[in-house]
């Protein structure tokens, strides 16, 4: 029997399941009589234990686990939220309800909150709360608590999902693969078997009730396939895929700290995607960072970071890189992605609506205060400041005077920065690339982002997976936009770099450096892939593999030009 899931980090594997249960049960709700101050005690006393048990988690990571470090910190700043905590408190001392019963009610509340959000690293933010919730309830009711730190023999883990805190403790030697019924590549469990280098199917449909304990399994974590019971054939066939991928990765491993170029030794610079100060590390690898996402600042707190904060994490940043250049995303939220502590309009059309440098413009003293710490900042390293969403030579001018304005406070009040921070701007809507040639004479640099600009261009909603065959990224009307894009910037001698997901492919990377496009900006997992890629082919391959695709009519005749002419997937 084979199950289908999403692999989210890559890998195979071949052994036994272990069929992990949470051993939390929901105790009985009640409500209590007389004095409310001994319950109120038993939650504080709960509420110590859990902070220095998550202090214990954080200490326990070393250096190359700032990835699992980073999750702890933030489940502890939720378990001293101060909403939370007064909704509980309330609950306990006027509502006289029992602190297990409150405790769970006011999480769950918070949990059916964001899980409703659309944005899916907003709605991965439940797992904190559920984890945080069971820690403080394990500690109210004495109940023991179930680990993976005491698996003693090489398995596959089998789960409905692993919380935080599950994954934290796991005895590592002994996981081979992770398997789980639910979750996405931008949950806790694919962030930390990412990290860990362990394989991982999620959101596979009745995995727990299906396979059972002990039953042998066979993974293919890049297809997203699991075998139950796999036959010979099946299992000389995931060897063999695993030999080989372990290979590949030493070969392209081998590539990471040289420079990127084609067998003919044109460079085609490799930058970094970031999104915290943690991911900042890999720059070693990389020429820049084509892509802080700064949002995950915003994102991850219950307020609206200071110009303080934003100015220590913006810095961090820029001296993790040292001379490189580090390319800073302005907010890019809304519509979508939401605040806890910013009220958006409800729209219907959340990726068209009041987002990114639009919900900039309209709170205009949050885009000052994230432009002046990130000026700030720029004092300690090479910036580079990009906006978002734009869609007019109006809003880059707009931006610009804000930017500007800035400028000149800060000479007044003698506050240093460095005064060559380039002006750029994000291409992502049909409209400015399409007067790419003219948008161009207005600032520094571009980044395309090809994820948006694809689905705005194509008139597709990319969340949804129903409308998977109508985003069309190797369309030869995409091909078109882009080689116009690169034409116009490639003319001015002004940089022009993308940091969307094509960058990060093979294929997609291949077609942007024949374009012409010299800087290539992925997630840090994919620099030796794409460095080994370009290794292999010529300039001229690749601008005539171009050429050939701007004459085709689909993208099917698109993917069968890339198979036949360069050697991918």
């Amino acid at each position: 029997m084979i199950l289908s899931g999403n692999a989210v980090s890559e890998g195979y594997a071949l052994g036994n399941a272990y069929l992990f249960r949470s051993s939390y049960n929901k105790a009985e709700l009640a409500i209590f009589e007389g004095d409310s101050k001994i319950h109120k005690e038993r939650f504080d006393e709960a509420l110590k234990t859990a902070a220095v048990e998550l202090e214990m988690l954080i200490s326990g990571f070393d250096k190359s686990d700032d990835a699992g470090s980073a999750i702890f910190s933030a489940q502890l700043e939720v378990l001293y939220d101060e909403e939370i905590l007064e909704s509980i408190e309330f609950a306990i001392t006027n509502e006289k309800k029992m602190p297990h019963c409150s405790v769970d009610e006011v999480f769950q509340r918070f949990i059916d909150l964001l899980s409703k959000v659309k944005d899916p690293l907003i709605a991965a933010r439940t797992t904190d709360l559920s984890d945080v919730r069971n820690r403080l309830l394990r500690n109210l009711t004495g109940e023991e608590h179930q680990s993976l730190s005491g698996l003693q023999k090489p398995v596959i883990i089998v789960a409905d999902d692993l919380l935080p805190s599950d994954t934290a403790t796991l005895n590592r030697s002994c996981v081979l693969g992770i398997i789980t019924q639910i979750g996405s590549e931008t949950s806790h469990t694919a962030i930390l078997a990412n990290s860990y280098g362990i394989p991982a199917i999620v959101g596979v449909t009745g995995a727990a009730e299906i396979i059972k304990d002990g039953q042998e399994l066979g993974m293919d974590a890049v297809a997203g396939k699991i075998y139950i019971e796999p036959d010979i054939l099946q299992r000389d066939e995931l060897e063999k895929k695993r030999k080989d991928a372990i290979e590949k990765n030493k070969r392209e491993n081998m590539l990471l700290d040289k420079p990127g170029k084609t067998a003919d030794g044109h460079c085609v610079e490799i930058g970094l995607n970031i999104g915290s100060t943690e991911e900042s590390e890999q720059i070693v690898s990389a020429d820049f960072i084509g892509l802080f996402r700064t949002e995950f600042l915003y994102m991850k707190s219950m307020y609206s970071p200071t110009e303080d904060e934003q100015f220590e994490v913006y810095k961090s940043v820029l001296e993790a890189a040292a001379s490189k250049p580090v390319t800073l995303r302005t907010l890019d939220i809304g519509g979508d992605k939401t605040l806890p502590y910013l009220m958006l309009p409800k729209e219907q059309n959340p990726f068209m609506g009041k987002r990114a440098l639009r919900l900039c413009f309209e709170n205009n003293e949050l885009f000052k205060n994230q432009l002046r710490a990130a000026l700030r900042a720029s004092a300690s390293g090479q910036l580079w400041i990009m906006l978002p969403m734009v869609g007019s030579i109006d809003d880059i001018c707009r931006a610009r005077r804000i930017f500007d304005d800035i400028k000149n406070e800060m000479d007044e009040s003698h506050v240093p920065y460095d005064r060559d921070v380039r002006f750029g701007i994000m291409i992502e809507i049909p409209s400015i690339a399409m007067i790419a040639d003219i948008a161009v004479e207005y600032v520094d640099f571009a980044s395309i982002g090809t994820n948006d600009l694809c689905q705005y261009f194509c008139a597709v909603d990319r969340m949804n997976p129903e409308l998977a065959e109508y985003y069309q990224s190797y369309s030869p009307a995409m091909i078109r936009l882009l080689s116009t894009i690169a034409d116009a910037f490639n003319a001015s001698g002004k940089p022009l770099s993308v940091c969307g997901e094509m960058a990060g492919n093979e294929a997609g990377a291949a077609l942007l450096a024949g374009m012409g496009i010299s800087k290539l900006s992925m997630s840090g997992n994919k620099i030796g892939k794409i460095k080994a890629m370009l290794s292999r082919y010529t300039m001229s391959q690749l601008q005539d593999t171009v050429r050939q695709a701007k004459k085709l009519s689909t993208q099917d005749e698109v993917i069968k030009l890339l198979k036949s002419q360069l050697i991918i997937e």
